[in-house]
């Protein structure tokens, strides 16, 4: 496995590698990482992962500066996944005039749900993305669907912005209680850790009530809210959106997708469950 820190090389590299997955990653990997490398490696001769922390993605007080940087372990793990390149380059490679000029800038859903809380949040994602994908071109690109809306956002500019590129939904990895797992989980304590798996039970509750016929959309949500609020969550949101266009969930409408974040302590947790109603 080759490590590679410049854009220069990666190109001379992609040249002779035939057919490329890819799998974009701000690092400090976990098995959810490691099951989206599984599945870009059914998809191509050979597999890049890129470990690069984008600032233009944090907004003001989160934790871009303390977010962990862990490349030789992860390089390591990747290693025994058989990825052929890990791409990590400095912000001076990827960002080479200090305030990025020109960005991707996605429709209102941008504002909607975690971008919501998190201003200018997808504009970062959808922009170092982009770049990414210019830089790598990939045939293939893998992306979990714990972040759902980002995947939303990702697929659509490939579509509006014409990229020929395979977007590659995976299914949320999850530890053995169910809570989706994420980075930011060692950042819970003891107690919190204990507590967080009621996220995804409450996002299980309302996907239940909707298979039984219960469409009170607005009632379903505010319920969960006051749940996770009684036992000390601090939402930000929790809606059933349309599960492709994320546009506000109508009565009548069969594909549906509950999301929710929600601060537990300093830890900010987001998942989601798709429905299909009969």
């Amino acid at each position: 496995m080759q490590i590679i820190h410049t854009i220069k090389e990666l190109r001379e590299w992609r040249k002779t590698a035939g057919k490329v997955a890819f799998v974009p990653t701000m690092g400090n990997l976990h098995e959810g990482h490691l099951a989206l490398v599984r599945e870009a490696k059914k998809r191509a001769d050979n597999v890049v992962v890129s470990i690069f922390v984008n600032r233009l993605q944090f907004g003001q007080g989160e934790d871009f500066d303390k977010y962990p940087r862990t490349l030789q372990q992860d390089a390591d793990k990747l290693a025994g996944e058989g990825v052929a390149v890990v791409f990590a380059p400095d912000e001076k490679e990827l960002y080479p005039n200090v305030e990025q000029r020109f960005n991707v800038e996605p429709p209102h859903l941008q504002n909607e749900l975690c971008g919501k809380f998190r201003p200018g949040h997808f504009r970062g994602v959808a922009t170092v993305v982009t770049k990414l994908f210019n830089i790598v071109q990939p045939d293939t690109a893998c992306f979990g669907k714990k972040d759902y809306q980002q995947l939303a956002i990702i697929k659509g500019f490939v579509e509006d912005l014409n990229f020929n590129i395979d977007i590659v939904p995976v299914d949320t990895g999850r530890a053995s209680d169910g809570l989706a797992l994420s980075s930011r989980n060692q950042y819970l304590s003891e107690a919190e850790r204990a507590e967080a798996p009621r996220l995804y039970q409450e996002l299980q509750n309302i996907a239940a009530a909707l298979k039984n016929g219960n469409l009170d959309y607005a009632r379903l949500e505010a319920e969960c809210v006051r749940r996770l609020t009684d036992a000390c969550w601090v939402v930000d949101y929790v809606e059933i959106r349309h599960a492709h266009s994320l546009a506000v969930a109508h009565v009548g409408d069969k594909e549906l997708v509950v999301l929710a974040a929600a601060r537990l302590g300093t830890t900010r947790l987001i998942d989601n469950l798709e429905v299909a109603l009969a």
